[in-house]
């Protein structure tokens, strides 16, 4: 582990990211909100920080190993996140403690969508067009972006990139040099955005909602620039276009990228993963709305337009809204926010344990109930017409376990704050699953949860969206031996 070497790069990324305060300052001057200057000390402070880092080891070049990555993966999303809380607190008449604050730049560079604030229309602009763009930021990756422009810096990136993309499927590059990957993939993000937003702006938004939602919708992330999120629009053709768009980014950027490159959908229709999530939609879809219209909480027109809209943005982790599910009847808030453990596919912007992980631990599954039948037989397991290797079926075990555990962890953690089970059991959930919305207590929102809550949710967040094991490798012993 080459620790100078760690943080030149982590100095490097402070200073990148302090450039992204600078278009909120554009912001604030364009209509005149008055807060600029928090946005100006942020970047003062960033730059500073960055620089401390940065100019004591700017000598040390080596190449990246696994291990300097999981560290500077986890330092950066913690380091990154707390600095850009800095705004949050600076601006002023409404600014945010330093734990709300921190809840949300976390929440929003994991692409969570959980909010402490009320009242999000009356914020300054700029500050609205911040909390959209961490979550723009936060959707791919930041840690991504860098590696596209680190390696002009004398800096490899490939142990950066295997500890970012999310799911179990992670050695595959789409393009022979990481740099390219990296790039290839930030192209597709950035043009999905911008066809988003001129099909909001087309669809009725003005550009500064336009712009903002298309952030949060391709990031998957869920931040509106109002407390009635999607539903103030009240909308049909904004809430289906937004359903295009979740949809589209819960896919794998890879298949994205095969799409562009061979000017075809038909693997979108092939690949085993984007088939269960299609399948998986439909089928909860088809139950929300049938159970919305036996029990007359919408009529026939809007029961299939708020039903289709809350299960795609719930299941997605995208977590929009255009209706209060927690108060539809029966099992279906429980049911919906259940589906949120499902999440994206493996490589998308979505939260939650992932398509993939859910394919291969039933398969899995039905593979034991084989054996019982058929002790002797050699059975693989196969996710189309690929055999998956025993170490990555393993692997899915094993998240799934340290799933489980930390959920209970965290749960029981939050209990003890004081907080009923019903909204503990849903924040954590919600938190680890980079989800946003909740039950009970924090269906509308997490000011009120207790300031212990909050940071166990912060730390639920970052484990989530770095899917656990990135976290957890830093605590064992092995990691830190030479």
């Amino acid at each position: 582990m080459s620790l100078r070497v760690i943080l030149r790069i982590l100095g490097l990324l402070l200073i990148l990211f302090s450039l992204t305060m600078m278009p909120p300052i554009l912001i604030s001057l364009w209509f005149r909100d008055g807060v600029w200057d928090a946005f100006l000390i942020g970047i003062a402070i960033t730059v500073l920080t960055g620089l401390l880092f940065f100019l004591p080891n700017r000598n040390e070049r080596k190449e990246l190993r696994i291990r300097d990555g999981f560290i500077i993966a986890a330092m950066f999303w913690t380091v990154l996140a707390l600095f850009g809380s800095l705004p949050l607190m600076l601006f002023g008449d409404g600014a945010l403690s330093l734990t709300d604050a921190v809840f949300e730049s976390f929440s929003g560079l994991t692409t969570t969508g959980a909010t402490v604030i009320t009242g999000i229309e009356f914020l300054p602009e700029s500050i609205l067009y911040y909390r959209q763009q961490l979550q723009w930021l936060g959707g791919m990756g930041i840690v991504v972006l860098a590696v596209a422009i680190l390696p002009t810096l004398g800096v490899g990136g490939m142990a950066l990139y295997r500890t970012e993309i999310p799911g179990p499927l992670k050695d595959s590059k789409l393009t022979p040099r990481i740099t390219e990957t990296a790039k290839a993939l930030w192209y597709i993000y950035a043009s999905l955005t911008l066809t988003c937003m001129v099909a909001y702006m087309v669809a009725g938004m003005n550009w500064f909602d336009a712009l903002g939602h298309s952030f949060s919708t391709v990031a998957i992330g869920g931040f509106s620039t109002y407390d009635a999120s999607i539903g103030h629009f009240d909308n049909a053709a904004i809430e289906l276009i937004c359903v295009g768009f979740m949809l589209i980014s819960a896919f794998s950027f890879s298949l994205h990228f095969v799409a562009w490159r061979e000017k075809s959908l038909t693997h979108y229709f092939q690949d085993p993963e984007a088939r269960f999530l299609m399948l998986f939609l439909l089928g909860l879809t088809t139950v929300t709305v049938i159970s919305l219209w036996l029990t007359d909480t919408y009529d026939t027109q809007l029961g299939l337009r708020h039903g289709l809209f809350e299960v795609v943005a719930v299941a997605t982790t995208a977590g929009f809204a255009v209706a209060d599910f927690s108060a539809w009847p029966g099992a279906l808030p429980f049911l919906l926010f259940v589906a949120a453990f499902v999440g994206g596919c493996s490589g998308s912007t979505g939260g939650g344990m992932k398509v993939i992980r859910i394919i291969l631990i039933m398969k899995q599954g039905m593979r034991e109930v084989m054996r019982l039948i058929h002790p002797n037989a050699v059975i693989a397991v196969k996710v189309g017409k690929v055999s998956v290797p025993d170490s990555i079926a393993q692997a899915v075990w094993g998240f799934f376990s340290a799933y489980v555990m930390l959920f209970f962890l965290m749960l029981v953690g939050v209990m003890a704050t004081g907080v009923d089970q019903v909204t503990a059991w849903s924040t954590v959930g919600s938190a680890l699953n980079n989800l946003g919305p909740a039950l009970g207590e924090a269906s509308g929102h997490y000011g009120d949860m207790p300031t212990l809550a909050k940071w166990i949710l912060v730390v639920a967040m970052l484990l989530g969206r770095l899917e656990i094991f990135t976290i957890l490798v830093l605590f064992t012993p092995a990691f830190w031996r030479r």
